[in-house]
């Protein structure tokens, strides 16, 4: 009650609308009316579903707008009516609908909070879906262990988001955990959200595979790509391109079918490399190869251009893509990202997908990194 009598509600309320304006702004309301009107008449044409592919891509972005624009609209109804309980517990005096009115302030705030991240992705490729590779590094079968671990947490996250995932290759490590594995996350923004995660993953605990019970640190690398669409330019000769086709397999090389149905795509000049195994025939793995190499390409170009930017825009003092973040089950419990200082201690829930308090964090660091390098 104290908390209540002390809160400045005229206040608040003027803040809530001034950060809502800000975000009204950055989202353009206007231009996601039009937005939605004209997919909304793709979305009815007859032949729409000829096409399932484009159809989907159309389908999901309309999807997507019309959520975006039903939240803003939400909340600043939301607002107006946390403004008119106030007013009606003041002149009632009423104290359960004032505590009503601050536990409805609070979730706007929280709201408004998570909307205004989603203005952050401004990224060229933001919008794109993802292609998340982790790769284990070094610690032997921990970090292997490690990498299994991290690709279930991003799992988890999305189907906590509702979020539909692929998995594309699994290369499975002799004892236990992964050498490596690769899948989409099928949402739009879900390479701007998680791209913020790109990086090396470091873990601290009492290693299971140790029989005298020694504190172990290993490391996993993770790399998240936007996934290509069909306008993008990037074109690959044949002559650039080796392909190699081996036979699929699954934990302890016990085998997954008797044909040679994986690929193994190396693109000559850059040395990347991309392995597809889990689809049926080798055809849809070369298709699957081939289209997760050129999302690789294109993140290559963008970095490239990015890095001539920071060249002309001279040095930032903060690094990108090198250790971010660890995990520590030994000797205490704490997750800590070392960009942004961003800390939970509940690993437990982290490894469960639990991260968008991390998520958040990062997306604000990059964003901060951003503004630094164009006011340099």
């Amino acid at each position: 009650m104290v908390f209540m009598a002390s809160l400045d509600f005229p206040a608040e309320l003027s803040a809530l609308r001034s950060t809502f304006a800000s975000i009204e702004a950055v989202s353009d309301v206007d231009a996601l009316k039009r937005d939605i009107a004209a997919l909304s008449e793709q979305a009815v044409a007859p032949d729409l579903w000829d096409d399932p592919a484009a159809a989907q891509k159309i389908t999901s972005r309309l999807s997507h707008k019309q959520s975006a624009l039903e939240r803003l609209e939400k909340l600043h109804g939301r607002i107006d009516d946390i403004e008119i309980m106030v007013q009606l517990a003041d002149e009632e005096d009423d104290p359960e609908t004032l505590e009503l009115a601050v536990e409805e302030l609070n979730e706007v705030k929280k709201a408004l909070s998570e909307l205004e991240i989603q203005t952050l992705l401004a990224g060229e490729y933001d919008e794109r879906e993802a292609v998340v590779t982790i790769r284990s590094g070094a610690g032997g079968v921990d970090a292997a262990d490690f990498a299994e671990m991290l690709m279930r947490m991003y799992l988890r996250w999305a189907e906590r988001h509702g979020y539909a995932t692929s998995v594309l290759d699994t290369s499975y490590a002799e004892e236990a955990g992964l050498k490596s594995a690769t899948f989409e996350i099928k949402a739009p923004y879900a390479f701007g959200t998680l791209s913020v995660e790109a990086g090396t993953h470091r873990l601290v605990r009492i290693s299971p595979f140790d029989n005298q019970g020694r504190r172990q640190t290993s490391f996993a690398a993770v790399e998240v790509i936007p996934l290509i669409e069909q306008d993008d330019s990037i074109e690959i000769p044949e002559s650039e391109i080796k392909v190699d086709v081996f036979r699929s397999s699954g934990p302890g090389g016990q085998s997954v079918n008797t044909t040679d149905s994986a690929v193994r795509m190396t693109h000559i000049p850059t040395g990347i490399v991309v392995s597809m195994q889990n689809e049926k025939s080798q055809l849809q793995n070369r298709a699957a190869a081939l289209r997760v190499l050129q999302s690789r390409l294109l993140l290559v170009r963008q970095q490239e251009q990015d890095a001539k930017k920071k060249e002309l825009a001279g040095d930032v003092k903060a690094s990108w893509g090198d250790q971010m973040r660890s995990y520590v089950l030994n000797p205490y419990q704490m997750v800590k990202d070392l960009r942004t200082n961003h800390e939970e201690g509940n690993p437990s829930a982290i490894f469960d997908g639990a991260i968008d308090g991390f998520i958040d964090a990062g997306i604000r660091w990059r964003a901060d990194q951003r503004h630094a390098v164009a006011e340099a």
